[in-house]
């Protein structure tokens, strides 16, 4: 069965070493950025987890390219640079 969707455009800012990943990953696997970040949302939605072992593995491989070094537990500590009022 398909389902029909109703997309919208979205300007959706990231850290530029997580989107250069999640790029390289979308790349990876064939599919666009939206489609991918809407099945990682979709899996976290339900608990489940987003990533066989090989895409994570992969996924280590793209990190290390791009440079990215964060963590699950970095990301509520972040702040833009630049910007004078860390705590927002």
């Amino acid at each position: 069965m398909t389902t029909a969707l109703t997309r919208t455009q979205t300007g959706v800012r990231l850290e530029t070493r997580t989107l250069k990943t999640l790029k390289g990953l979308a790349e990876y696997l064939d599919l666009s950025l939206g489609d991918l970040l809407e099945g990682i949302v979709w899996h976290a939605f339900e608990g489940k987890v987003a990533f066989s072992p090989e895409t994570l593995t992969k996924i280590d491989q793209l990190k290390a390219v791009y440079g990215l070094d964060l963590t699950a537990a970095d990301s509520h500590s972040l702040h833009e640079a630049g910007d004078d009022d860390p705590a927002r």
